[in-house]
């Protein structure tokens, strides 16, 4: 499989927030009001005008000890994306997927979508975000103009500790069990999450539910299959491509 990923080594992560910022900066996606929730993450969810998120969580590890574990969060990219086959549904050609690099990439079309699906109907990591006023969809779209231009993306580009890298997937699949050996030595119960079915790929040091909850794919298209027109000869067993089968987690 060619085009393009992501391997993010959460073993690696300190929360510097530097892609989130990043993430705004080459966006030029504005500041939002926030308030202290007792977190230190902020804001506290994805949006419209925040597609790239560090998220804090305290939990505690296999010896009791309390930890922090830091998840900066991000379309998954997914190699067979349902949120395309969904929204396509919709609002033709809302959502795109490049040829060469993989990149799922919503469009101005996704106003047709609106409010018709839910981000957790749309997507298994629950990742796409509405805007209210407009009914417009955005995420992270790998940053293809860079991309496009030879240069990384723009949370890559900013990591200083090594979590984020890009790169030929089949370079970042490599790198992603390379590193996952070296970390087993010390961490027996480290994963990747879900790599064979999205093009960015999380070196996990601790369950699931230590991170996010949507850490792994989880997608319930029973509601969707029954509701969903079909247009175009996209039919409703389409959004069941992939791996994301109704009420599984990948």
């Amino acid at each position: 499989m060619t085009g393009k990923s992501f391997f993010v080594d959460l073993s690696l992560c300190t929360a510097c927030r530097g892609c989130q910022v990043a993430c705004k900066q080459w966006k030029n996606l504005p500041a939002e009001k926030t308030r202290n929730v007792g977190s230190h993450q902020n804001p506290q969810d994805l949006s419209f005008h925040t597609i790239r998120l560090v998220r804090f969580n305290e939990a505690h590890d296999a010896d009791g000890k309390l930890q922090w574990y830091f998840f900066p969060e991000q379309c998954r990219h997914c190699i067979e994306p349902p949120c395309k086959y969904i929204g396509n549904m919709y609002s033709d050609n809302g959502i795109v997927q490049d040829d060469k690099t993989g990149a799922v990439v919503m469009t101005s079309r996704t106003a047709g979508i609106g409010d018709k699906v839910t981000s957790e109907e749309l997507c298994p990591y629950n990742v796409p975000r509405m805007d209210k006023e407009s009914g417009k969809w955005f995420k992270c779209d790998m940053c293809l103009d860079r991309v496009q231009a030879g240069r990384l993306p723009a949370c890559v580009q900013s990591c200083p500790t090594g979590t984020m890298n890009f790169g030929d997937r089949a370079e970042m699949l490599a790198l992603a069990e390379k590193r996952l050996a070296e970390v087993k030595k010390t961490n027996p119960d480290a994963y990747l999450a879900d790599p064979e079915s999205v093009r960015v790929i999380y070196l996990c040091t601790a369950a699931p539910e230590s991170y996010n909850g949507n850490l792994l794919a989880s997608f319930d298209g029973r509601k969707l299959m029954k509701n969903a027109p079909v247009k175009d000869g996209i039919g409703r067993r389409s959004l069941l491509a992939g791996r994301f089968t109704p009420g599984t987690k990948a």
